[in-house]
């Protein structure tokens, strides 16, 4: 049995995307979660049952913060001297490898679940492309969590080392059991606790509030005069994130005061949001791999996503949803209007959608490859 070392920068990533996976991992490796302690760690080492150490860690940039951070994980990684060090956030994963590699970690793993420097310009650009290119010196081994963010790290030069994406991409896959096509009456419940008429389109947005998530551009898509006189809602469901990339007054105001616009706020179970739903909306800049994708193609609903790492690899023209260029709010109005006048879709389709996402993205799937990539690391022969 290995000692294993799991670190993100705030701990609800270790709570809301490894939920579970460290608990299966725990059972044939010591499995100990890393994070700046919160509510969100608290529910990690009680749901989990692993071993948790607090290490709290900035998302921005914060010199002396950050160097602070850096000696308290080295003294970490140098006390319980484990065999493997895997971070899934970018602070997270530059501080994590640094202090790792000088703690005499010997299998030193980031998982890049999306690239911030491709979205920036001028010097934040240079600053966290160089940032991600210190964080893959330090490590021993990289994984992009799908083929979009292995192909920017390549064409940006972030690393030559080889780049493994573990079984089709994600960092957890779907619980295909606890997500799935809703009845009728779940439906029409969902619905009736959201005063939603069954006859209504719904359109569903499942994220962080913040401008590269590309609020902005669905909100000024859904406000525009064509959705007016529609029988349509808009359903939110997330947290407003106003200290990182805040969204503009008015999609603010728009989403206070449009009475076809529900924001419910965070929701620790999304799934009575999915069953009231007809379409997700995903207009985001870039990401990684993303869950909620997942999540509601497990439910059998399509997605208007944009053109961006992952989401462009989970859907399939026609199959699953559409996809279209992200930061244009024209066509993202025009897309969403031919799904409301197409309607809702039908249960043959919903199950095809379904079982794409179940064929290629189950838990079990990501999980026991997860599994196999530390076993395999474990017991490779030393150089």
């Amino acid at each position: 049995m290995a000692k294993i070392i799991r670190t993100a920068t705030v701990a609800i990533t270790l709570n809301n995307l490894l939920k579970g996976q460290l608990a299966f991992l725990n059972q044939t490796h010591e499995i100990v979660a890393v994070s700046g302690e919160d509510h969100h760690l608290q529910a990690v080492r009680d749901r989990e049952g692993v071993r948790t150490i607090s290490v709290p860690m900035q998302r921005a940039i914060s010199p002396i913060k950050d160097l602070i951070s850096l000696v308290q994980l080295y003294r970490v990684f140098k006390k319980e001297k484990p065999e493997i060090v895997h971070s899934v956030s970018p602070k997270a994963g530059l501080l994590s490898m640094i202090a790792a590699y000088f703690a005499g970690v010997p299998i030193r793993i980031h998982m890049f679940t999306g690239l911030i420097f491709p979205a920036k310009k001028g010097f934040s650009h240079y600053l966290l492309l160089q940032m991600d290119r210190i964080l893959c010196a330090f490590a021993t081994h990289i994984y992009p969590e799908g083929n979009g963010v292995r192909l920017d790290l390549i064409r940006y030069g972030v690393t030559k080392k080889p780049l493994h994406i573990i079984a089709n991409g994600n960092i957890s896959g779907v619980d295909t059991n606890h997500f799935t096509i809703p009845s009728d009456a779940a439906r029409h419940e969902s619905r009736k606790s959201l005063e939603i008429p069954d006859a209504d389109f719904v359109f569903l947005y499942v994220g962080r509030l913040v401008g590269d998530k590309g609020i902005n551009e669905l909100i000024a898509a859904f406000t525009a005069p064509e959705f007016q006189s529609k029988s349509v809602k808009l359903l939110i469901v997330g947290y407003l994130e106003s200290n990182l990339d805040p969204l503009k007054s008015e999609t603010i105001s728009a989403i206070e005061t449009n009475e076809k616009i529900i924001f419910v706020g965070f929701q620790a179970d999304v799934r009575p949001y999915y069953a009231a739903a007809d379409c997700l909306i995903l207009p985001s800049y870039r990401e990684g791999f993303p869950n909620v994708l997942l999540q509601a193609g497990a439910m059998g609903l399509p997605s208007i996503v944009t053109n961006v790492n992952g989401s462009n690899e989970i859907i399939i023209e026609g199959i699953n949803g559409s996809i279209i260029p992200a930061k244009n709010s024209e066509l993202l109005r025009n897309k969403m209007l031919d799904f409301n006048d197409t309607g809702k879709t039908p249960p043959t389709q919903k199950q095809a959608i379904r079982e794409h996402i179940c064929s290629k993205y189950s838990q079990d799937l990501v999980w026991n490859a997860v599994l196999k990539e530390y076993d395999n690391l474990l017991n490779a022969p030393t150089k």
